[in-house]
């Protein structure tokens, strides 16, 4: 996972993340509220990893609320990667207790704001002028998924 998350940042303009990652910030990400979060992993026949999603609490969202994180490998995207992980987040984040889903998109993250539209998230806030740990300054797009 943390293989295909490092691609992902090197590429850019997808993910807030700017900072490669180690097997070990995987692992303490994964354990870091496990009663809170749901973490699914998308294999091909020879166990190599296309893509994974997560749901989880943040801090600046209600305890209510759960956000998602989808990461599928370059060149895999469309093939229906992140439908399966859908697919499977959304009941996982029901039995965890959240009423809804939220997704923190960049603006310029065009296939990110096309994905969680076609899940049937929607748009609700926006964050301007987010610092990223490299400098650079982007937008957010906010949506929500209800899972009532």
């Amino acid at each position: 996972m943390a293989e295909l998350l490092c691609r992902i940042i090197r590429i850019g303009g997808t993910t807030a993340m700017t900072r490669p990652v180690t097997a070990t910030d995987m692992t303490d990400w994964m354990s870091s509220d496990p009663d809170r979060s749901a973490w699914h992993v998308a294999e091909d026949g020879q166990g190599r990893i296309l893509g994974f999603q997560l749901v989880g609490s943040a801090d600046y969202l209600p305890a209510a609320a759960a956000d998602i994180s989808t990461f599928v490998a370059p060149h895999k995207q469309g093939l229906g990667i992140g439908s399966r992980l859908f697919r499977a987040t959304v009941p996982a984040a029901r039995l965890l207790g959240y009423a809804w889903i939220n997704a923190n998109i960049r603006t310029d993250n065009d296939s990110g704001l096309t994905y969680y539209q076609s899940r049937g998230f929607q748009p609700y806030g926006s964050m301007t002028g987010v610092r990223l740990d490299d400098g650079q300054v982007v937008d957010k797009q906010l949506m929500r998924y209800d899972l009532d």
